[in-house]
């Protein structure tokens, strides 16, 4: 999983990449476009499934799955013409599975805004306008090699212009393509326009310290942001990008008893992860034994073979069967023996669906 990290500049973008990241790779600094070229950072993904299962087998690895973030040059109005740095923050967006959009919700008259706003509301159309210019040109420009291709007798492509036009109108009315109805087979063909406004967002509200576990209907301008983020079926995150600045520099147990002081649970990078596999619509399953305990992530609704393939395409090609338990069966009884012993570890074919959480055995021969 690949998450771009954008907004405009001078939003606490580069200083939560940091925290999250646990790097100082981005530079953060008080003046627009100190982030020119994009910064990664490879974070891994928490899982107290896997951690309990490294208590229970004391494997010689333990592997979690990781999601990798990257930093993108904040954006100016004008982007789509080549602005600011415009072409080069369209090109990374297009490389991203999804979009964490930060927009700031507190005001700060230190902090120096290429545009001098402090509106939220502002901040993302200015963002999503851009993008929405770019996919107009992208499905434009489709659009006219479809209709050639129609004159010359194709139906897919009679097909395709027809859906250009209604995606050209969509965009528009000012509204991301991702919230364009569109059937199964009209999904397939926006899919390969790579358009960037139909990648899923997670808007990332940073508020202020002080505002940290507040009601949220007590802090500045979030109303509005979950207002937009329910029209185009996004999601909000609430997160105080200097909080996770001092979360990153703490070990374990200060981070957790901080977390209790501040009444939040779990970082903001751990609801960021947790909220972008919802989003993209991910899971996790395990394995599990003293060589190795390994999460793995696969999309929602894959079947055993196709799981298995993640390990080893050997293990797909030459599946047999699947033996599972929920981690929640393992935990609770503490081996694979002992829910053998119960009859709790199921044998599933082909057709079986993978759950999250699952903890599999596969068997296969080649």
């Amino acid at each position: 999983m690949k998450l771009g990290v954008v907004g405009l500049p001078n939003v606490g973008k580069s200083t939560l990449f940091n925290a999250i990241t646990q790097t100082s790779n981005a530079q953060a600094a008080n003046f627009p476009f100190c982030t020119i070229e994009p910064n990664t950072g490879m974070v891994m993904v928490p899982d107290k499934r896997l951690d309990r299962l490294t208590e229970m087998y004391h494997p010689k690895k333990t592997t979690p799955t990781t999601v990798e973030f990257v930093d993108i040059a904040g954006l100016v109005k004008g982007a789509s013409h080549g602005e600011g740095l415009g072409n080069k923050f369209l090109s990374h967006i297009r490389e991203v599975d999804a979009i964490v959009h930060v927009v700031r919700c507190f005001d700060d008259d230190n902090i120096i805004r290429a545009d001098c706003s402090s509106d939220p509301v502002s901040d993302i159309e200015t963002v999503n306008l851009e993008l929405i210019f770019a996919d107009l040109e992208t499905v434009q420009r489709r659009r006219d090699k479809a209709a050639r291709q129609k004159n010359g007798g194709d139906k897919s492509a009679a097909r395709e212009a027809e859906l250009c036009e209604r995606m050209i109108a969509h965009l528009s009315e000012g509204k991301p393509g991702r919230t364009l109805p569109v059937d199964a087979d009209e999904k397939a063909i926006v899919a390969s326009w790579f358009l960037l406004t139909t990648k899923p967002v997670i808007y990332a509200a940073n508020i202020a310290e002080e505002d940290l576990g507040k009601p949220e209907d007590q802090v500045k301008d979030l109303d509005k942001v979950k207002a937009i983020a329910a029209a185009e079926g996004a999601e909000v995150l609430v997160i105080s990008a200097a909080i996770e600045e001092e979360i990153s520099q703490m070990d374990a147990e200060e981070k957790a008893e901080f977390l209790e002081e501040l009444g939040i649970g779990s970082s903001g990078m751990e609801r960021m992860i947790t909220a972008c596999y919802h989003l993209l619509g991910l899971i996790s399953f395990l394995t599990c034994g003293e060589d190795e305990c390994r999460a793995w992530t696969i999309t929602r609704g894959t079947k055993a073979p196709q799981a298995a393939g993640k390990i080893h395409t050997d293990f797909e090609r030459g599946f047999i069967r699947a033996e599972i338990v929920p981690f929640e069966t393992l935990s609770s009884l503490g081996s694979m023996a002992a829910c053998k012993e119960k009859g709790l570890v199921r044998s599933e074919g082909k057709d079986y669906v993978m759950q999250d959480g699952d903890v599999v055995l596969f068997r296969f021969n080649v």
